[in-house]
């Protein structure tokens, strides 16, 4: 009867040290010392990364949902999406590149795949069908060489340092479209707040998990420009756009 008692309480060891990584666990559990200042960081690094993760499988369904229920992609720019997926391709790339903790960026993966659909949604509601299908075979290809070995960890860091600035051009391009209606359109508030809080998150997750600049400098260029398009939903909140 031992025996299946000690296998329960490896497996809880072992899934309490996913948030609560060594040495942390044995200052928590063993040593009960729960006021060691960095083990707590790492502990609300941890937490916060996988509640970003889990918040990132549905952060931008209210964004698609919108769009199919008015069957439309009206004030969405189709560049700036586009932009957005390369920026969000470009970090889930270089995190996995270089072994980062799955924690720092893996929501990544769900944005992916959720901005795929985003972009071909636009396509196929601006008429371009066959485009949209096509983008997403050339896109998904593109990932799997990106995500393969055979790219370098050196092209990868210039492809994040380049991310920087194809995020603000994502976010602006959009902005901009938005002054220029008089309305936000189809964007999701919902969506728009996720990305913004999710991206002030990871400013402190990726100064506790990886320590690496060009990561977090993109975190707090994102935290900005997503602060932007939400001050915009906002204040055109029920406005009608001039063209209406």
């Amino acid at each position: 009867m031992a025996k299946p008692a000690t296998k329960d309480v490896s497996l809880l060891e072992r899934t309490a040290q996913v948030f609560v990584p060594q040495p942390c666990y044995d200052e928590f559990f063993v040593k009960f010392n729960f006021l060691d200042v960095n083990c707590q960081k790492v502990v609300l690094s941890k937490c916060l990364g996988y509640g970003i993760i889990l918040g990132a499988v549905l952060v931008k369904l209210p964004q698609i949902i919108k769009i199919l229920q008015a069957k439309s992609a009206k004030g969405i720019s189709f560049i700036s999406v586009l932009f957005e997926l390369i920026a969000v391709s470009a970090t889930t790339a270089y995190g996995f590149a270089m072994g980062f903790p799955f924690s720092s960026y893996g929501e990544g993966i769900f944005l992916v795949l959720q901005t795929t659909v985003i972009v071909y949604l636009v396509l196929y509601y601006t008429n371009q069908k066959s485009g949209a299908v096509i983008f997403v075979l050339i896109y998904t290809l593109c990932m799997a060489y990106l995500l393969s070995p055979i790219v370098s960890t050196q092209m990868l860091a210039l492809f994040q340092s380049i991310n920087i600035i194809v995020v603000i051009l994502s976010k602006m391009i959009q902005a901009v479209t938005n002054f220029r209606n008089g309305s936000t359109g189809q964007i999701s508030v919902i969506t728009v707040t996720m990305l913004f809080t999710g991206s002030l998150a990871r400013i402190f997750t990726s100064q506790q998990e990886t320590g690496d600049s060009l990561i977090i400098l993109s975190y707090v260029v994102a935290s900005l420009c997503n602060g932007i398009i939400l001050a915009q939903v906002l204040y055109y909140w029920n406005k009608k756009s001039k063209e209406d």
